[in-house]
């Protein structure tokens, strides 16, 4: 078992891209071709906060560090290009417990098309911390502009990764409390509980929309709740934002395990956080193409005037106000 101390920081980091394709103390920096942007994105992830390492395998953790960042940089419908991660590590964690963890952000990064990555590693007194940055390059030309009607979609199921985290914790009490059977619970909700541990985003999204001639009026990441999500989106366009409980997009299990833990799968979609979706809109003409080339992703409502605001229509199309728990907005009722 190796350990930091032994290996020195230079060599530590050198021994992880051993065999990745990328080049470690690489530079970081890329010239965009003639007509494009550049966009980034950023995020951090803290030990006891954003993951319990009671339950999250260090490789999936990885993962899903770079996808969330990834996501955020793709709901710019930017193409990845640089991707830098910062690693606070504890004593707790030796050299072999980080390589497992960077080998999962190395295959994110691969997936996603990354052209280089680069890697530090610091000490910290307060547990593991992942700070991951990353930017990209958006295709020249100009989106439409957000018009009322524009077709409101989203690319994958939303309250998911809310319920892993309620099985995974659920299974720890169990363990604690020596409870058996907590295995069999996880292996019969295994798509909820990836869905939190490892999250799924489409490769290449911003790409795949351009090159079937589709380009979004407006998009954001979905990694707080559908409601901030929309919330966001009112912000940016100026208009309202309206979306239907009947048409939200579940994970196979998820009323079944609403209804056996007592909460309202709705509301884990709209305030649950964490699902790695992209919510956006499309022009209407645009609906035959969308459905024909995308038909993974669900259209859930559609932007409107904007005295319409915020809300979520229920199946007896009574309107609901959408409020973001935790996140102040003078506008919106709670």
């Amino acid at each position: 078992m190796q350990n930091f101390e032994q290996l020195g920081r230079r060599e530590a980091i050198r021994l992880l891209f051993d065999g990745s394709g990328f080049e470690p103390f690489s530079e970081s920096c890329f010239v965009p071709e003639p007509g494009r942007r550049v966009a980034g994105a950023s995020r951090l992830f803290l030990e006891g906060i954003d993951f319990d390492l009671v339950y999250f395998p260090l490789k999936h953790l990885g993962y899903k560090a770079v996808t969330v960042a990834t996501g955020a940089l793709y709901a710019s419908m930017a193409m990845p290009r640089t991707l830098s991660v910062v690693l606070g590590v504890s004593a707790k964690l030796n050299f072999d417990s980080i390589r497992e963890l960077w080998s999962g952000a190395l295959q994110a990064a691969s997936e996603f098309g990354y052209e280089s990555v680069g890697l530090d590693i610091q000490p910290s007194q307060n547990g593991l911390s992942i700070a991951v940055s990353c930017s990209g390059c958006i295709e020249a030309g100009e989106r439409p502009a957000p018009a009322s009607k524009d077709l409101l979609c989203v690319t994958g199921a939303l309250g998911a990764a809310y319920c892993g985290l309620r099985i995974l914790e659920r299974g720890r009490q169990r363990y604690d409390g020596g409870i058996e059977n907590t295995r069999e619970a996880l292996e019969k909700h295994k798509m909820l509980v990836a869905a939190y541990l490892k999250p799924e985003l489409p490769a290449g999204l911003p790409a795949q929309l351009s090159d079937a001639g589709i380009s979004p009026s407006a998009s954001v990441f979905v990694d707080r709740g559908l409601a901030d999500a929309m919330l966001r989106l009112r912000e940016s366009t100026g208009l309202g934002v309206k979306a239907y409980a009947d048409r939200i997009p579940f994970e196979s299990g998820t009323f079944a395990l609403g209804k056996e833990m007592d909460f309202d799968p709705v509301s884990a979609a709209m305030n649950g956080g964490e699902d790695c979706r992209v919510l956006f809109s499309v022009p209407i003409d645009r609906f035959d193409t969308l459905r024909h080339e995308f038909q993974a992703f669900d259209i859930i409502g559609h932007l409107a005037l904007p005295e319409a605001g915020a809300v979520l229509v229920d199946p007896s199309w009574l309107e609901h106000k959408v409020s973001a728990p935790g996140w102040p907005d003078t506008d919106i009722q709670s």
